[in-house]
């Protein structure tokens, strides 16, 4: 076949994309290598190609590179991987000196939708996906099913992510985990450490446990066993040790696979991850099946009274070429159907411009050409950019559905990322209404996004078996957390809990006095420290009763009560209104009453009608039917 016979059937592949859109261009671009393909339909991969990375300047010399070939292919959307953390538009990678802006790359390249995310990010997307023939298991273990996976790999860095599985799919973590500091199993491994503090103060699991590292520990043993070495690259240690049986290489990769063992079980029982470890990365295949052998999985499971914890934790290697780019598709194919199947909101900025007014479409081509400027400027400054008047901007919100800015901006800001980024920001008496209403929702989810993270499940668990079982609940709170203890009573009696509130502090005691065991108290204070609340506690644990504490958890009550829910978001309730707080303890309150649900309907299961399991299986919003 001709030159210009290939040429024109490549082109007749791309023609028969099965997005309508057009294929999607898709990288995975590490510290060392980029590969780059063209996606014409899932999981149809076409003119993968491999570049290395010093041989240019940046990424955008690097995609025009790889683009060159393809001048006849209309690409709307890309997604890169990239070996680095992501968060927000600006890019600085770690182990390269490359940096850029996301949306000036999109527009240099003339593209309606470019996603960057985090390479192991998209390595973990891909493993659900992932084939018996695409792994080598080693070891023993299998997996549970719709359980947690861990994935890691050494490389230029070594790579840490995991899977979640949800009821619609997956979430990955955007982990950083294999900055986390490296720990010495055995004495050979202390004499490598301490040759490596000769360079950093902080020695990482990246340092040793990645390709550079290998090399680190070649000098450390060769130093250690007294023997005259030369200086030999990583793929070099591992062909002399693999072909040549070289003694001190052979020594450096049995080192360095009981090093990644252990590391890989600090994950396991880190993440629960049931449904087994991946290994990934350019440096762990290169070994081929002598990994298999290698002390890898014996250091896997040398984690003492977790040995058989972590014996039923299947390891796997991934052996088939390329799988960041099987995540890297499936982040950015949900990211265009926002799964429901809808354009993103990008797109229909772009169908609706020549609809709007002359004035509004300025303002749509300032979002267009730079987002995240728009999502992070106020009003005044997007009028005075797109040069217009601030009721322009309102207008052109408005003419795509919106109620107005704030809510475009939280709608967009979801569209543009696939999340909905949040933080704290302090309202400003110059702000409008449209931004003080952005911010106040912003510092409520923020707050509880990092409530969620620190919530101590085992105290939540016991909390829900002692309402379960309880005689009678009484809730004592006063001032804001009153409405929170009457919710809680509201919902607790709808489970046939008998409930009672009292919001009188000079009830409390008097009260408190009359329980009997089998009785719970749940006791709501910001501080923690009301002096008539300390008493009545006092009074019914004396009586036999248990309390359950909502307050922060390094408080007198919280040291006082049976079990503490911890609410530990400061706020100055001596200056302010206390909110936010209240929000999390309301959430509190509502995770107790899904949890009796669940309780109630698993003990009803087969009973029949009227019992009293029955009678407390009530269905709340959160529950399906």
């Amino acid at each position: 076949m001709t030159e210009t016979m290939a040429g024109q059937a490549e082109s007749e592949k791309f023609s028969r994309t099965a997005f309508a859109d057009g294929p999607r261009l898709l990288a995975d671009i590490g510290a060392t290598h980029a590969r780059f393909a063209l996606q014409t339909a899932p999981d149809v991969f076409r003119s993968v190609r491999v570049l290395k990375c010093d041989d240019f300047e940046g990424i955008v010399p690097l995609l025009r590179f790889y683009l060159a070939g393809h001048d006849d292919v209309e690409l709307n959307h890309a997604a890169l991987a990239v070996a680095n953390p992501v968060n927000g538009d600006y890019v600085r990678m770690t182990n390269r000196a490359w940096e850029f802006s996301t949306d000036e790359v999109r527009r240099e390249l003339g593209l309606q939708t470019l996603l960057i995310v985090n390479d192991f990010t998209a390595l973990a997307m891909a493993l659900p996906g992932l084939k018996p023939e695409d792994l080598m298991q080693v070891g023993g273990g299998k997996p549970a099913s719709n359980a947690v996976i861990g994935v890691l790999g050494p490389g230029t860095g070594l790579g840490v992510s995991g899977v979640i599985p949800t009821v619609d799919g997956f979430v990955t973590l955007g982990s950083e985990g294999g900055h986390v500091s490296f720990a010495p199993a055995d004495e050979r491994e202390y004499a490598i450490l301490q040759y490596a503090w000769k360079e950093w103060a902080h020695v990482s699991n990246e340092r040793l446990i990645s390709g550079p590292g290998m090399e680190i520990i070649y000098r450390a043993l060769a130093l250690r066993n007294g023997v005259q070495a030369r200086e030999r690259g990583a793929p070099e240690i591992i062909s002399r040790a693999l072909e040549q049986h070289d003694p001190l290489c052979t020594e450096v990769l049995e080192c360095f696979c009981a090093m990644l063992g252990g590391a890989a079980a600090n994950l396991a029982v880190t993440l629960g991850a049931f449904g087994g470890i991946f290994i990934g990365g350019g440096i762990v295949p290169r070994m081929g099946e002598w990994f298999a052998s290698s002390p890898f999985r014996a250091r896997f499971e040398a984690k003492g009274r977790f040995t058989g914890y972590l014996a039923d934790i299947p390891t796997y290697v991934i052996t088939t070429p390329n799988p960041a780019f099987y995540g890297v598709a499936t982040i950015l194919s949900e990211h265009l159907r926002g799964r429901s199947g809808a354009n993103t909101l990008m797109e229909r900025i772009g169908h609706l411009q020549h609809e709007l007014t002359p004035a509004e479409q300025r303002v749509a081509k300032l979002v267009l050409e730079q987002p995240r400027l728009v999502l992070n400027e106020p009003i005044a400054d997007i009028a005075r950019l797109a040069e217009v008047s601030q009721p322009t901007v309102i207008r052109f919100c408005r003419s795509l559905g919106f109620l107005g800015l704030a809510d475009f901006k939280l709608k967009f800001a979801s569209s543009l990322t696939g999340a909905i980024p949040v933080r704290h920001s302090q309202v400003r008496s110059s702000d409008s209404t449209h931004d003080l209403s952005a911010k106040v929702i912003d510092n409520t989810v923020s707050a509880i996004l990092k409530f969620r993270d620190q919530l101590d499940v085992h105290s939540i668990d016991r909390a829900i078996a002692l309402v379960r079982k309880a005689n009678r609940v009484e809730f004592y709170a006063v001032g804001n957390a009153r409405v929170v203890a009457l919710d809680g009573q509201h919902k607790f009696f709808r489970f046939r809990i008998p409930s009672s509130s009292y919001g009188d502090s000079h009830l409390f005691t008097l009260a408190a006095e009359l329980l009997k065991p089998g009785d719970v108290v749940i006791a709501i204070s910001n501080s923690g420290r009301l002096p008539e609340l300390l008493s009545a506690v006092d009074a019914a644990r004396a009586a036999g009763a248990d309390v359950i504490a909502m307050t922060n958890s390094q408080s007198p009550l919280a040291r006082k009560a049976t079990v503490c829910l911890a609410v530990d978001h400061a706020e100055d309730s001596t200056t302010f209104l206390s909110m936010i707080s209240r929000i999390l303890q309301l959430l509190l309150i509502d995770i107790m009453s899904v949890g009796i649900s669940l309780a109630s309907h698993q003990a009803g299961a087969g009973r029949p009608a009227g019992g009293d399991a029955d009678n407390r299986m009530l269905l709340i919003s959160h529950r399906d039917s």
